[in-house]
């Protein structure tokens, strides 16, 4: 700020030294003490008139410098207000309506964000209880499927030992009738003979 206070007070401040010169040039012998007096003052008001404009016209410039950082820096809440009704006014206004826009911007981003989180979080949520639904499903298949299978296991030692004893009792039912048709012969030799 310094390089602009310099930029707009010199040119005032030469300004004034020039006018001074110019005074002095016309003819020193015959002005008075007076005149140098009025001279002394003139110097110092031109002086104090170019520093006073250059503060003038810095101050406002490095309010909005300063909350132009304090935004780049991410503080999205950052306002400039000037008492001034210039140019610098109208500079702070559109600073305010831009880090008016980009704070809302970021808000929306935000609310954005946040939908997002639930509406990802809500539908986590759904498929987790359908895994959890088909997992329970696949468990209590698991389990019918392991009894059936105990059952068919059971059933199928049933069956072969059903499968021995009808061979066990088609064998005593073949030795049986190898009894009977031996011995039945003769009684039925027996039987003949008699009638």
């Amino acid at each position: 700020m310094a390089k602009l206070i310099s930029k707009i007070s010199i040119p005032i401040i030469l300004v004034g030294i020039f006018a001074i010169v110019v005074f002095l040039a016309i003819d020193s012998k015959q002005m008075s003490f007076g005149f140098y007096m009025v001279l002394l003052f003139f110097a110092i008001y031109v002086f104090s008139f170019g520093f006073a404009t250059g503060q003038n016209l810095v101050s406002p410039l490095r309010k909005i410098i300063d909350e132009a950082t304090e935004l780049s820096n991410g503080n999205l809440s950052s306002r400039v207000y000037l008492e001034t009704k210039d140019e610098l006014s109208d500079l702070a206004k559109i600073f305010n309506k831009i880090a008016e826009e980009l704070e809302a911007s970021r808000q929306q981003e935000t609310n954005m964000e946040k939908s997002v989180g639930i509406k990802v979080k809500a539908k986590t949520q759904e498929l987790e209880e359908t895994i959890n639904a088909l997992d329970q499903k696949v468990k209590n298949r698991t389990i019918e499927l392991e009894r059936l299978i105990k059952e068919s296991s059971l059933l199928q030692a049933d069956v072969k030992n059903k499968a021995e004893e009808t061979a066990r009792l088609k064998k005593e039912l073949s030795d049986f009738k190898q009894k009977i048709s031996k011995y039945g012969k003769p009684k039925q030799q027996v039987v003949e003979n008699n009638i």
